[in-house]
């Protein structure tokens, strides 16, 4: 049928069908960010070990790390390359290549920072520092890919993914800040204060991840919290917040520290391969579920002969459609009336695209929920930091204290931030 409506419908199948494979496309990007992102955070504890103890420790585990981490940076930036820059469409989101370019930056500049670390022309501190910020640039991409998803599972997909990857960063500083406190012997208040908002923040993002997740990641994530490592790991916290304010260096315990955290993070890394492998799973599925659709589409068009002249009346006469507020025109038994056999095939297909397009649009707008929690998190840790003039770390502390205190959920802390300070700025 050439029929301009059913042409209009067919291209609406269509534009869905682009939408998700671009989407698709995307969910194979934020595959190779995470996996860039698991062998930057070894590179920086590895990194870590390898400054504190003078370059004695860990020096072949470091060349090794290198490899891995140079490897899938290359494989990302080939990736990044086809589809944005060499790929046949263009992307429409500015923020997306914004964060993408800002991340590239500063993997660009990966070469020199290896070089101080080897050289000794940077503390640990420094160095996990740098690290921490050029992970979190592509996190940050993770989660903008996951807010112009244009599919409500995917969505929820991407959402539980970048919980448990930030889940996973944030426990990574948490190895980090425990090893260099336990190896100087400095297990200050400040420290002991520091670990325990980094353990409240994987609390955090794990529940979110936990929300989004399927029964079987659900039960994958208490498996590894069940686990030797994490049982132990919780033992260690257990007793470097009872010896905060002391001086004294333990770095027996601080080698236990090192092995317990990582086993842990490793753990988290199988739980976060096989969810990028799934979402792939679930993309290919979708995409030749619309392909399969659209095929139907065409299909039941064939059958039809050229619609009737008064077709246009199926719309006019749908009580369930948006229409006069509080009254029916038409009695529904009587519209079933008016509507022709012909007719009512083609509009079936039309009212079920649009329920397929409402439905759609509702989940999507719960899953985006987190993203949209999250973005305000972050918006207000920046607001604070530009007119309290905080770290981003005192900053992100007191939305965490105020929530504590208001025994509130931190996003409702935020969202009160952003409307008290959004003035100020105008």
């Amino acid at each position: 049928m050439n029929h301009p409506t059913a042409l209009f419908l067919l291209a609406a199948k269509q534009a869905e069908i682009k939408a998700l494979q671009q989407l698709s496309t995307s969910c194979l990007l934020v595959t190779s960010i995470s996996e860039l992102v698991h062998q930057l955070q070894r590179e920086r504890g590895i990194s870590n070990i390898f400054l504190a103890s003078g370059c004695e420790l860990f020096a072949k585990q470091r060349q090794q790390q290198l490899l891995q981490s140079v490897q899938a940076e290359q494989e990302l930036r080939t990736a990044l390359n086809k589809q944005y820059l060499q790929g046949a469409e263009p992307c429409h989101s500015s923020r997306l290549l914004s964060g993408i370019s800002l991340a590239l930056q500063g993997v660009d500049h990966l070469a020199g920072l290896r070089e101080q670390v080897q050289l000794q022309k940077i503390t640990p501190l420094q160095a996990t520092e740098a690290y921490s910020r050029l992970i979190a640039a592509w996190l940050a991409v993770v989660l903008e890919s996951a807010d112009l998803a244009c599919d409500a599972g995917i969505t929820r997909f991407l959402v539980a993914l970048f919980n448990l990857l930030q889940t996973k960063e944030y426990a990574g500083q948490e190895r980090a800040w425990g090893a260099m406190g336990l190896a100087s012997g400095q297990l200050t208040t400040e420290l002991a204060e520091r670990l325990l908002l980094l353990q409240q923040a994987q609390q955090h993002s794990a529940a979110v991840f936990l929300e989004f997740a399927t029964t079987e990641q659900q039960q994958q994530w208490h498996l590894l919290e069940d686990a030797t490592a994490a049982k132990q790991l919780r033992q260690l916290r257990t007793m470097m917040q009872q010896l905060a304010g002391t001086a004294a260096p333990v770095p027996a315990v601080s080698d236990l520290w090192y092995q317990f955290a990582t086993e842990r993070m490793d753990a988290m890394h199988l739980l976060q391969a096989g969810l990028t492998s799934e979402l792939q799973q679930l993309t290919s599925a979708t995409v030749a579920a619309a392909q399969q659709q659209l095929q139907q589409h065409q299909h039941k068009l064939t059958e039809l002969t050229e619609l009737p002249a008064s077709s246009g009346l199926t719309l006019l006469i749908d009580p369930s459609m948006p229409g006069l507020y509080g009254a029916s025109v038409l009695p529904s038994s009587q519209a079933e009336q008016n509507l022709q056999a012909p007719s009512r095939s083609f509009y079936q297909l039309l009212s079920e695209q649009a329920q397929h397009i409402r439905q759609m649009h509702t989940e999507l707008t719960d899953a985006r929920r987190a993203i949209i929690e999250q973005k305000l998190i972050d918006r207000a840790k920046l607001l604070l930091m530009q007119y309290k003039k905080l770290t981003e770390e005192q900053a992100y502390r007191q939305l965490q204290q105020s929530a504590m205190k208001q025994q509130c959920r931190i996003a409702d802390v935020a969202d009160a931030v952003v409307k008290a300070l959004k003035p100020m700025k105008t």
